[in-house]
């Protein structure tokens, strides 16, 4: 039996994007379009069912067989939007229109549309490639750039290419349509829908109050000074217009909490909004006020931003500010933080004051803030942890996103380091690719970690308690003082966050852990831990130690200001956390800091619980390892045996180096801290310099002798001297001298006096040391050799003498009796024709006992005295 069409003069009733309507179905006969609309616009609650009647009006065969489904970014968002659309259909939620996000689904046979997140499309997407019973894929406020969507961008324009009548559309608020049209279209770019809507007259204001941040996050100052001006600005508003709700924008649950309480009064109902709620406050916030309820501020945090339309708002309160992944590369930290937010963001803040009627917006911030903004968000996908968006690349068959037509590839860095955590949990092969493991890691909702985690942990400590821990960090939740076991017990006492939702979340994991075949079909999942494993009071750290060993931890001093974590990174714990006087710590979550609560580590605890010695080494993996390390110290080299959890050292013996441990020792101090570690004599240095004067004339196979160069050629050269100094030898007995000669190129060194020679003959028969200048860099100017000798020694020399087959003139210095520097030359001859009158003239005076001939041509070259001149004839 045929599904009946959608009545879309009721859904779209008063809805701009009603009026583009016909060029939306003109586009899709394509089978791909992209819609450009801005909020309020409309385009969640129309585009879909028209969608699903084109869809069902195609099959004339099955009009039935395809669902058309919506992906969201956020699960209040994808609810919403459902109970509307259902709510307009005359129908229950969960009938013709339903929606599916984490923890709970509502859809039936009946369902033609679905509304979903983008962790279950993907999911969704990855256990059935095909889609099999999906007609068509709307995917909303692809502008957000969230990993996950991206992700979805790319994957279903290549599923698009195998399954020609999959129905695409892409929706996005802001005018970046043409990277969407491009990417999905295919050979051509996929047509473009514009609904361009013009807003009711809206009013920006400026509020600037005291600063907004410190190095602890929201200054208290600057919340009150929001709270103030919306308590205000409502007021106002509400003598204009008495149906006038406000909407407040802040970065995060903290600070909403912190602004609606000093919000609330008689008279006024104040409702939070934000993802951490449960669902039930969240859809009370976004539903709108009934008759004859009382005036509303909504504070919230960017879920009203764009994908949701909060009703009957004439006022926007703005903070300027928002909560936005970052990821900390050199101390392996991942997590929000709170920044300025986008330009576009706050045009989009501001304009949901505007969609339903006359409205106003308040800046809590001045033009000059307004200046420093970026110009848009920037996508997530360079900013995040990309752990979660690797495994499911490589799920699909793409590793690392080659291939895919994505809209931004993923960063080197984040790529590799994501990369490198799959191997290590197993979830991945040395080439990329997902094994049995990363594919039943990419079914559950959860980070791979917290998925080993949770098939490892009922091994070891029970499914129960191991899911009841998961449950509770799966949102990253606020826990006071860092106490995760605290935490617990206040969930299971029904006292903290939303312990409803908290049992529902442990009983779908629970589920999951014991369902038949999850991993390993031979593997037994027992109901509780292994007699004895691990002591009672580390239980909840076992489970938190497999999913993050790396951020296992040990306290640094009796104090627990600071703690070592097993990546090596230094973190502190706040005040009056009960964890600190635990020796050891398995962290849930850490974030960058630079308060007082961080002891200036640069980091804090913010989740964690207790462990102990032998569960930290019974859960931190391949980091529990037994090992020789070798270190290079005060000229020698120390070798230890040690037993470690990573950077925690539990206990360490000294031993006898073997030359393989302590020539590594050595090679990197010397890579790490440079040559001048060894003991450069006037021999080393000379010899040094005339090879590099060679190598930069005449090339090879004259060696390079550059500290990039010798540093890349150590075993080479100085492959003796290290093996002896990993048995112990002193580094003073080093002749550097002598290990250089090992890069003579033979038969050529045999000319190595002759190129380049330690001394040269002068006129007076004595002979002079030729310094050659250090080694330098082909882009520095080149110094040339010089030999300093006293004037007297040169009379009669005309020709320059030259060095390295005559093609490095040598640079004289020529010295008065003093060893003074009379003059600097390269040109001898030039020198006795010109200059040399005028040093005559103003040296013969102080140095009367010497000669000073007025013809220096045939004047006897000599060291002595005109004394010692005369009597020698």
């Amino acid at each position: 039996m045929a599904s009946h069409p959608f009545d879309l003069d009721r859904i779209g009733r008063d809805l701009p994007f009603t009026a583009s309507v016909p060029r939306l179905r003109e586009a899709l006969r394509g089978g791909v379009a992209v819609v450009q609309a801005p909020p309020g616009t409309g385009k969640t609650t129309v585009v879909p069912p028209v969608v699903a009647d084109l869809v069902a009006a195609g099959d004339e065969a099955e009009p039935n067989a395809g669902r058309v489904v919506v992906v969201q970014p956020r699960r209040v968002a994808a609810r919403a939007a459902a109970r509307r659309l259902a709510a307009l259909t005359g129908t229950t939620a969960g009938d013709v229109v339903g929606w599916s996000v984490r923890g709970e689904h509502r859809t039936s046979a009946r369902t033609r549309v679905e509304f979903v997140t983008p962790g279950i499309m993907l999911r969704r997407l990855l256990s059935e490639p095909e889609l099999p019973g999906t007609a068509a894929v709307v995917l909303d406020e692809v502008h957000e750039r969230g990993v996950e969507s991206d992700l979805l961008v790319g994957m279903l324009a290549e599923l698009r290419q195998l399954r020609e009548d999959l129905v695409l559309v892409a929706m996005s608020a802001t005018v970046d349509a043409a990277r969407f049209a491009a990417l999905l279209g295919g050979d051509e770019p996929a047509p473009v829908v514009d609904c361009p809507s013009a807003l009711h007259p809206l009013d920006v204001v400026w509020e600037p109050g005291p600063q907004r941040l410190d190095e602890r996050g929201v200054t208290p100052a600057f919340l009150s000074h929001v709270a103030r001006v919306t308590a205000r600005a409502h007021t106002r508003a509400l003598a204009e217009d008495p149906s006038a709700d406000a909407l407040v924008f802040l970065p995060g649950a903290r600070e909403v909490a912190r602004v609606a309480a000093e919000l609330r009064a008689p008279g006024v109902e104040v409702l939070e909004l934000h993802g951490q709620l449960p669902p039930r406050e969240q859809d009370r916030a976004v539903a709108g006020r009934a008759p004859g309820d009382p005036p509303r501020i909504v504070v919230g945090t960017s879920l009203a931003e764009s994908s949701l339309t909060v009703s009957g708002v004439r006022l926007v309160v703005d903070s300027g500010l928002a909560r936005q992944p970052r990821r900390d590369a050199g101390r392996g930290i991942s997590g929000l933080v709170t920044v300025s937010a986008s330009k576009a963001s706050a045009e989009q803040r501001a304009g949901r004051a505007a969609r339903q009627g006359p409205g106003t917006a308040v800046r809590c911030y001045d033009d000059a803030a307004w200046g420093a903004m970026p110009a848009h968000t920037v996508p997530e996908v360079r900013t995040a942890d990309l752990t979660v968006a690797c495994l499911a690349l490589a799920v699909w068959g793409s590793p690392g996103g080659d291939g895919l037509a994505l809209p931004d590839p993923l960063p080197p860095r984040a790529r590799a380091d994501a990369e490198e955590v799959l191997r290590g949990l197993g979830a991945t092969d040395e080439g990329g690719r997902a094994t049995e493991l990363g594919r039943v890691l990419m079914t559950l909702p959860v980070d791979p970690r917290w998925g080993r985690a949770l098939l490892d942990g009922s091994d070891l400590v029970g499914s129960r308690l191991t899911a009841q821990v998961l449950a509770a960090l799966s949102d990253a939740p606020r826990i006071q003082g860092a106490d995760v076991p605290a935490h617990l017990r206040a969930l299971r006492g029904g006292k903290a966050g939303d312990a409803a939702r908290w049992t529902r979340d442990v009983a779908r994991l629970e589920r999951m852990v014991d369902a038949p075949g999850t991993y390993d079909e031979q593997r037994a999942v027992e109901a509780g831990p292994p007699e004895g494993a691990v002591p009672a009071e580390s239980r909840e750290g076992a489970v938190v130690a497999l999913a993050r060993p790396e951020w296992i931890a040990r306290r640094v001093d009796a104090s627990g200001d600071q703690w070592l974590l097993a990546s090596g990174t230094r973190a502190g714990l706040e005040a009056g956390s009960p964890l600190r006087h635990h020796e050891w710590l398995a962290v849930a979550e850490l974030s960058r800091a630079a308060g007082r609560a961080a002891a200036g580590t640069g980091a804090v605890i913010r989740a964690a619980a207790p462990l102990d010695a032998d569960t930290a080494q019974l859960t931190a993996g391949t980091l529990a390892r037994e090992e020789t390390r070798a270190s290079f110290a005060n000229g020698r080299v120390l070798t230890r045996r040690v037993r470690a959890v990573g950077a925690i050292e539990l206990s360490a013996t000294p031993v006898t180096a073997d030359p393989e441990t302590g020539g590594a020792a050595v090679r990197d101090a010397l890579v790490r801290d440079g040559l001048d570690l060894l003991p450069w004599d006037d021999a080393a240095r000379a010899l040094r310099a005339r090879l590099a004067l060679l190598h930069r004339h005449l090339g090879e196979p004259w060696p390079a002798v550059d500290d990039a160069a010798l540093v890349a050629s150590l075993d080479t050269w100085l492959g003796p001297e290290l093996r002896d100094l990993a048995r112990g030898a002193s580094l003073r007995s080093i002749r550097v001298a002598d290990a250089l000669r090992r890069l003579l190129p033979w038969p050529e060194a045999a000319r190595l006096d002759e190129l380049v020679p330690h001394r040269l003959a002068v006129p007076s028969g004595n002979t002079a040391r030729i310094d050659y200048p250090p080694v330098f860099s082909d882009a520095e100017p080149e110094q040339p050799p010089v030999v300093a000798v006293k004037l007297q020694e040169c009379f009669g020399w005309a020709a320059t003498p030259r060095v390295v087959d005559g093609r490095v003139p040598v640079q004289f210095h020529l010295l008065s009796p003093g060893r003074a520097t009379l003059a600097i030359t390269d040109d001898l001859a030039s020198f006795w024709s010109g200059p040399y009158a005028q040093v005559r003239a103003e040296m013969r005076g102080r140095y009367p006992k010497h000669p000073w001939p007025e013809d220096p041509w045939n004047a006897v070259a000599t060291a002595k005295t005109s004394r010692a001149l005369r009597r020698e004839r």
